[in-house]
Order: structure tokens, then sequence, then C-alpha cells
């Protein structure tokens, strides 16, 4: 299991430099490491040499590579082809090819998170550094995987309980037109094995996201009260998608005001601000000790029938919560999440819920 790191906050640049630094030093711990360029090509002029959409060794231990959209879309095609022909008695989408499809809007995320998935599943690399936009398009994309379960969990509740559903399950007039056209039958032991699978699939990536041995964040700001109140800003709106915030990197001075700001993960300072990668090297913090012991984004307490939620930088002004049916919708920002609640709380109605020490306790 590899570790994905990536970093939050204002200024490309210095976002970069980090990540950069970071990977050369797992890179001297003996690690194999990936750096993943996503974007702005930011990532190849501090390093000086142009990346191309294949790893590249560029010192030793560590490979850098830059994604390109339509090129990761040309690569996933063929598998939507495959999966199309599973399920399909004539295909439609084998007179279309992966060279002429564009790129709409929010399907960069999704493939960027997809080529970090492939790349982690190789098992060529111990440390993976994910170079992003460090804003909040890209925690969505982190968040795909809990977002998309979302939908396919309540969609496929709602067909198959629905008249059409069930119409469609039974109806003798129906099932021969289905099984002209679909390589199954339609029911809903049959309707149920895709969904099954995918849902599989998006909980692995879950799991990995919300586990801090996995996936970690860290911050990255300036000292300017604007820089802060981005960071604070993107550090609750992880913890709105599951992604765990290890710590904060100052690049500056840091006095004890700014610590608070970010308590009770911890802040690094780099003192004279903007610098060369190799530079900063020994100034970096121990980051998997730190994502390990940072707050979790939820924990469940069932004793107490109890769901605690940290929401930094929110105030309960900003924080909206709503239940419909067995889940718990929780809007802070521009972030929604939807919380699947464990079989003692499925189905229980909130009965309180408040705002504590930079935590949401949520009371059944």
């Amino acid at each position: 299991m590899a570790l994905i790191l990536t970093f939050l906050g204002k200024g490309e640049s210095a976002r970069t430099q980090i990540a950069i630094a970071s990977a050369k030093k797992f890179a001297q711990q003996g690690k194999q490491v990936l750096i993943i360029g996503n974007g702005e090509l930011g990532l190849s002029s501090v390093l000086n040499r142009t990346l191309t959409t294949e790893p590249q060794e560029v010192s030793p231990n560590l490979q850098a590579v830059q994604l390109q959209t339509a090129v990761l879309l040309e690569k996933i095609w063929d598998d939507i082809k495959k999966l199309e022909a599973q399920y399909l008695k004539t295909p439609f989408l084998k007179d279309v090819y992966g060279q002429e499809l564009a790129v709409v809007p929010g399907m960069d995320g999704a493939l960027a998170l997809n080529a970090i998935r492939q790349y982690e599943e190789s098992g060529k690399y111990d440390v993976i550094v994910f170079d992003g936009t460090g804003d909040t398009s890209m925690l969505r994309m982190f968040g795909l995987p809990e977002s998309l379960s979302w939908y396919v969990r309540r969609f496929r509740q709602v067909i198959v309980g629905s008249e059409l559903g069930k119409n469609i399950a039974e109806s003798p007039l129906i099932q021969p037109l289905i099984s002209t056209f679909f390589n199954v039958n339609w029911t809903a032991d049959n309707f149920a094995q895709p969904t099954n699978l995918v849902n599989e699939f998006l909980d692995r990536g879950k799991n990995a996201i919300a586990d801090p041995r996995h996936t970690a964040a860290f911050l990255v700001t300036g000292t300017t009260p604007n820089e802060i109140a981005i960071a604070k800003y993107l550090w609750g709106s992880a913890q709105q998608v599951g992604l765990t915030v290890g710590g904060t990197i100052v690049m500056g001075e840091v006095a004890d005001s700014l610590k608070d700001e970010f308590n009770p993960i911890p802040v690094t300072s780099i003192p004279n601000g903007n610098q060369e990668p190799d530079s900063i090297i020994d100034k970096l913090p121990d980051f998997v000790a730190q994502a390990i012991a940072a707050p979790r984004p939820t924990e469940i307490d069932l004793s107490h029938k109890q769901v605690k939620v940290f929401l930094p930088g929110f105030d309960k002004k900003q924080v909206k919560l709503t239940q419909y049916g067995p889940e718990v919708t929780i809007e802070a920002g521009d972030q929604r999440r939807n919380i699947f609640l464990p079989p003692p709380l499925n189905g229980k109605p909130v009965t309180g819920a408040k705002f504590n020490n930079q935590y949401l306790l949520i009371s059944f």
C-alpha cells in the first residue's frame, strides 16, 4: 500500500516546491517515489525538465509524470467499451474512438483520480506525491468515491423499489424485449450485480482516502490573513470529503498566535519563505507520523449514539445539517457530505446537534 500525499493552499509555486522537496525526502530514505503533476506545468518548470505522460526518472528512486486529461480519456475509453460489450448484445460505442473525444468539465478530476489509483495499484511505488491545484476542485476529486457511491446506492434503491423497476423485472412482455438488447435478464439480482461491483470499487476508494496511512493532505500557506483564511477554509473542506489533514507548512516565520490558528494540528515553518526544494528537505515534517496523529474527519461512537465530525474553519452558522432517510447530510462552505450510518444508528432520527471545540456532535 503506497502513501498518497498532496498539498492544499494558495500559491502554486510554494505548493510545487514543497511537493518536490517531499518527494525527494522520501526518495532519500530509499523509498520508490512517483510525483504526479496535474493541470499547469509548474512541476516541469521547477524540475527544469519536460515531463511526459509516462513516468520518467528524475533522480535516484524518484520518477515524475505529467497528467494530460485527453490522453487519460483515450486510455480509459477501451475499458468503457469492454464494459459496454459485457452488458449489451449490440454495443454502439465500438465506432467511437478515444482520440476524437472532447473533455467536458469535471472529467479531468475523475480521470486524474483514476490515474492515481492505477499507479498505486501497480505496486511500483511506496509513495505517490500528487501536485494538484490545491483548491476545492481538487478536494471534490478526492471526494468522488464517496459522492458517486451515494448516487449508485440511492438510485439503485429508488429504481428497484419503484413500480417501473418491478414491472421491468416481472413483466412477461418486457422481459423478451430486454433480453434482445442485454446479455443478462433484468431481475433484481442481476441489476444488483453490476451496482454491487461498482460500490465495492468505490468503497475501496473511500477506505483508501479515509486511512491517513494511505492518503493525507498538508496545508501550505503564507503568513498574511488572506492566505491563512484560505488555508483554514480548505482544512475544513477537506474534512467534508473525508481527507485527513496532517499539518500546516508555513512559508515564513511562525508566531505563537499562528500556531493557535491551526490547533490541534502542528505547524512547520520554512523561515525564509519561498526556497528551492533541495534547501528545504531537512525542514519538512514527519508526514506519516503527523497524519496518523491528526484528528479523523469523522468518528462514530456507538456507545453514546453519537457521530463526531471535525469541521475546523467553520462555525455553526456556516453548517447545515439535514436527515433524509437512512443518512445524514452535512453542508459546510460549498461542500456537501452524506454520512452513511452503521446499522445501530441507521433509521434513527437526529435528537440533537451542537458545536464543541471544532467538532459537530450529532446525537441519535
